[in-house]
């Protein structure tokens, strides 16, 4: 499988970084070797100051396609998840800066954190579920996709130009503003609307 993430999909995150608004979505890959294992806590690693947690909904993938029209796009799909991309924010800048690709900054392993999922049924639409991120306790990352410049079957249909999609690959939807700095100690929490999707520590 492979995780695909799309990048500056929310206004409001846009801004936060200064980034500049894209034509088009933002896209970049993970290995699968970045996901990080069921109940095993995120290391910071030791080439970042400043990692950050990035909280978006996750697609999973249910069948083959390429070039998928997007009025049939919500056929692919029939789960809906909740994760990080977390990201070595002062590594990623210098590799913006030099005009560098962002893999070392968003790939390293133990980057993609894939919580739970959750049938599409459960949602009246796809596109205004809401979620969040709660850090010790406080909730520090929280929207909707509603706010998303590029909805889930937009995403899939323009993906899907570039990369057949697999049965099991992940799309990572972007997320909202609200990221920060993470710490040794510090207990993260991801919800989709009243449901746990998933709980880290951070060592």
């Amino acid at each position: 499988m492979k995780i695909i993430c799309v990048g500056r999909n929310y206004t409001d995150h846009i801004s936060e970084l200064q980034n500049e608004k894209p034509t088009d979505p933002v896209l970049f890959l993970k290995p699968d070797t970045s996901i990080l294992l069921k109940k095993q806590p995120f290391f910071i690693p030791d080439f970042s100051e400043e990692v950050h947690h990035e909280v978006e909904i996750l697609v999973k993938i249910n069948k083959i396609g390429k070039h998928i029209d997007r009025k049939f796009a919500h056929k692919y799909y029939d789960e809906i998840g909740l994760g990080i991309d977390f990201t070595a924010r002062d590594l990623q800048s210098k590799l913006k800066e030099k005009g560098l690709p962002w893999e070392k900054a968003k790939a390293f392993d133990g980057a993609a954190v894939i919580g739970n999922f959750l049938s599409k049924d459960t949602f009246k639409t796809v596109d205004n579920i809401e979620f969040s991120l709660e850090k010790n306790g406080t909730i520090v990352q929280k929207a909707s996709t509603e706010l998303m410049l590029w909805k889930i079957d937009e995403l899939i249909e323009y993906i899907s130009k570039y990369f057949t999609l697999k049965i099991g690959d992940v799309i990572f939807t972007g997320t909202p503003s609200g990221v920060a700095k993470v710490q040794a100690d510090d207990r993260l929490k991801g919800y989709i609307e009243d449901k746990q999707m998933f709980s880290i520590k951070v060592k």
